[in-house]
């Protein structure tokens, strides 16, 4: 069971704050090399060659926190807002949520209570491999 929906409504249960973030680094090439070899494939990594500066930047995508923690059978809302690493986030929990949107500058709750402990992967679809997160649910 899941609920994507405004963030002026109410939540249910706890809420879990999380947010899209974008981690980056570069270099000026006269100080560091531009790193030849090539990341994964998808759009979970982004490298880009020296500017006409020398300057060079890689980025990767993640959810903050990255684990989330709760008790079967408690209700829970996310609240994820969307800082950056992308216009848009598709996401899913498989097993608990199906899928759900964050877009960058807007909050989205995703409520849901989990019925079965275990560990659940929290995947953006969009930028695979590198954005993934975990739910644990706890047995009561």
């Amino acid at each position: 069971m899941w609920a994507d929906t405004p963030a002026a409504q109410t939540a249910q249960g706890r809420v879990i704050y999380v947010a899209t973030i974008e981690p980056r680094g570069g270099a000026q090439q006269d100080k560091e090399p531009f790193p030849q070899a090539a990341l994964p494939a998808g759009e979970g990594y982004r490298k880009t060659p020296p500017d006409g500066n020398g300057r060079w930047e890689v980025v990767t995508y993640q959810w903050s926190p990255g684990t989330i923690v709760v008790r079967e059978g408690e209700p829970v809302t996310l609240e994820v807002v969307g800082v950056n690493g992308g216009d848009m986030h598709r996401g899913t929990i498989p097993g608990i949520v199906d899928s759900f949107t964050v877009k960058r500058g807007e909050v989205t709750r995703v409520a849901f209570t989990a019925t079965k402990p275990g560990l659940y992967p929290m995947i953006c679809t969009r930028h695979t491999p590198t954005m993934p997160g975990t739910l644990v649910v706890l047995p009561k």
